[in-house]
């Protein structure tokens, strides 16, 4: 069995981050801070930056719920094992992306 602490503590550091970023992202889309612009063209400036934000937001939470999948698959000691082939995945790509699931054959 290989040793995948390293991963997980990336992995984990990780999830801390993406947690914080999508925490901050709701803060800014959410206008907790300041109010909704009263001028339309400053309404619509803002909105366009929601939508910015937004798809920020996706994209942390959908890392978010890969990083919890990579965190299970070490646990059920089947990290680092591409999902298509079956085949390990690169030292290299699990240095890169440590969340990935397929090796880079597959990936293309």
């Amino acid at each position: 069995m290989v040793n995948y602490a390293d991963y997980e503590n990336r992995l984990h550091v990780l999830r801390d981050e993406m947690t914080s970023r999508i925490n901050a992202i709701n803060k800014d889309a959410h206008h907790r801070e300041q109010p909704v612009e009263k001028d339309f063209s400053e309404q619509v400036t803002q909105r366009e930056n929601d939508d910015v934000l937004n798809a920020l937001d996706h994209e942390a939470k959908t890392i978010v719920q890969q990083i919890d999948k990579a965190l299970l698959s070490i646990k059920e000691n089947t990290y680092g094992v591409c999902k298509k082939c079956g085949n390990p995945i690169a030292e290299k790509r699990l240095e890169a992306v440590p969340y990935v699931t397929l090796c880079i054959e597959c990936a293309e």
